[in-house]
């Protein structure tokens, strides 16, 4: 019989859910996915509705990646079929827990019913980010080559705006990612609100100890020392922007991309990224972009039960 997980981080996106898989992985309990998202369940995106950029990043020929006698770790999957899906588990010991963590599980709007269909057990884990830092973070993050507005973050903000078909991978969706009421609400309407843990990225980033305490003693393991030193998909831009660009509109991309592994990737960006002398979050952009989530943050508040009143000072 092949093993079912039993809880998954479903986001949101930049929240730490890199670094928590890391330190997830380490623990002797824990099963993670070798594929740090695979996105199986989050049926309404899909790669072939992606840009090119996206479509490349996010593509996977899953049969030849599944072959292999040791799954390699990978970043990013959408993986469509069930047995596939189920294969990435097969490595399973003793671990009493099995996870994984897929951050466009939070954003889909299938993505809770198809979790409580295929497992009403499962425990759920949500963490969340203050959102303006949260659609900072994330265009940073997108600096380091996408298809982005450079001009500036609000300049940014407005052309992702603009757009009026929105989705997953077709646009950045800077504003509608932070905008957790509906997307938590999915969650606590499908599961019993003891199956989810909701949980906040400033707590993991100021007491990475007591945020991991709080995640075994939820997910029913034994208590671990975490060391929240290291530094997993740190933001950066690009030392060399030329380069960069050419790097991701040519062939070399496509191929490094299906070719290396997810640690030698990460050891090329490093090099190639700049991680000093970013652009900052001021004042003007959180005034810009407050009345984006002021009403969201006032809903969420009343069904997580968790006062978010910093989020809108």
């Amino acid at each position: 019989m092949m093993n079912k997980p039993n809880f998954f981080i479903v986001g949101a996106a930049k929240a730490g859910t890199t670094s928590i898989h890391y330190y997830l992985d380490q623990h002797p309990e824990i099963y993670m996915s070798p594929i740090k998202e695979p996105h199986y369940f989050s049926k309404d995106i899909r790669c072939k509705d992606f840009t090119q950029h996206d479509y490349i990043r996010a593509s996977l020929d899953i049969k030849k990646y599944l072959s292999k006698n040791i799954l390699e770790k990978k970043h990013i999957a959408f993986i469509e079929n069930e047995i596939d899906y189920l294969d990435l588990f097969r490595d399973v010991n003793q671990e009493v827990r099995i996870g994984e963590i897929s951050n466009g599980y939070l954003f889909s709007k299938v993505a809770a019913k198809e979790i409580f269909e295929f497992n009403p057990n499962a425990k759920i884990i949500i963490v969340l980010r203050e959102p303006i830092e949260r659609s900072f973070s994330h265009w940073i993050m997108d600096l380091r080559g996408r298809n982005v507005c450079r001009k500036s973050f609000l300049d940014a903000i407005k052309e992702d705006q603009s757009i009026e078909e929105k989705g997953w991978g077709i646009t950045h969706l800077y504003v509608e990612l932070g905008q957790y009421y509906e997307q938590v609400k999915r969650y606590l309407d499908v599961f019993p609100r003891n199956q989810v843990q909701i949980m906040m990225y400033d707590d993991f980033k100021i007491n990475a100890e007591f945020f991991f305490n709080q995640l075994f003693f939820f997910l029913e393991v034994s208590p671990k020392i975490i060391d929240g030193n290291k530094k997993i998909n740190v933001a950066g831009i690009p030392k060399y922007p030329l380069i960069n660009n050419i790097i991701k509109k040519s062939r070399i991309n496509t191929i490094t991309n299906k070719l290396l592994s997810s640690d030698k990737k990460q050891k090329i960006k490093l090099m190639l990224t700049n991680n000093t002398n970013l652009p900052s979050l001021t004042l003007d952009d959180r005034k810009a972009l407050k009345n984006y989530y002021v009403n969201d943050v006032k809903m969420l508040e009343n069904i997580i039960e968790i006062d978010l009143s910093r989020w809108l000072l």
